[in-house]
């Protein structure tokens, strides 16, 4: 007898669950060590990416597009989450803000939430859509810690910020294929060239390519909306 995903799953589906079960290992990553908890989640952007390029080329499957909202609130709603809350209960843990901050992680995940079965179900055929994407949020918060800015305040007010941004009426165009190139490759210089490993290779470069996805990442946040240009 046949699992029942056999048939039924296609490479980019693979790729999806694969997205899904990083998110799972960032989020207890996060416990022990934070950079590596949002290299992992940046990865998990990567792999996000990926299969959305196989499935244009290899064909999606009918169950693809539940696959990546579901694995996307474990890698973009979850994770980041995670990582912003262990930062908060290290440093505020004998402070009255502690429970405030907590609850807008708690805010930031059902908002990601939201957010992704909004998308599923109007804007996955649009090459537009509305709300900040979860990716974004995620990688946002995730170079962010990369790029050192680990301050509990700093981090709980960029939650806040993309919580609201998540939900609200902003339409934000697809990037182009080129543009997502470059996104890829600085996430992944920035993944490989951080941490003590990457910093015993490239020295400080790692931290470079950190800012410069951080400074990506917002550019395209503040601005995306407006002066980005569309697909005609």
């Amino acid at each position: 007898m046949e699992p029942r995903f056999v048939g039924r799953i296609g490479l980019a589906d693979v790729v999806t669950i694969a997205n899904a079960a990083v998110g799972f290992l960032a989020t207890v990553a996060a416990i022990v060590d934070i950079t590596l908890a949002v290299r992992l989640i940046l990865l998990a952007a990567i792999a996000d990416a990926l299969d959305g390029v196989i499935a244009r080329h290899r064909g999606g499957t009918t169950v693809g597009e539940y696959l990546d909202s579901l694995a996307d609130v474990a890698s973009f709603g979850v994770a980041p989450a995670s990582v912003v809350a262990v930062v908060i209960l290290d440093v505020w843990h004998q402070s009255n803000w502690w429970g405030l901050a907590l609850g807008g992680t708690a805010l930031f995940v059902a908002a990601a939430v939201t957010r992704l079965g909004l998308y599923t179900a109007y804007d996955s055929a649009s090459n537009e859509t509305e709300g900040v994407q979860t990716t974004l949020a995620a990688t946002i918060l995730a170079a962010s810690v990369l790029a050192g800015f680990t301050n509990p305040a700093i981090l709980s007010a960029l939650v806040v910020i993309l919580t609201v941004l998540m939900l609200a009426p902003i339409t934000y165009p697809d990037l182009h294929a080129q543009d997502a190139i470059v996104m890829g490759s600085v996430q992944t210089a920035a993944i490989g060239l951080t941490g003590s490993f990457g910093h015993h290779i490239a020295g400080t470069l790692g931290e470079g390519f950190a800012f410069g996805l951080l400074f990506l990442s917002l550019a395209y946040l503040v601005f995306g909306p407006q002066f980005y240009w569309r697909r005609e």
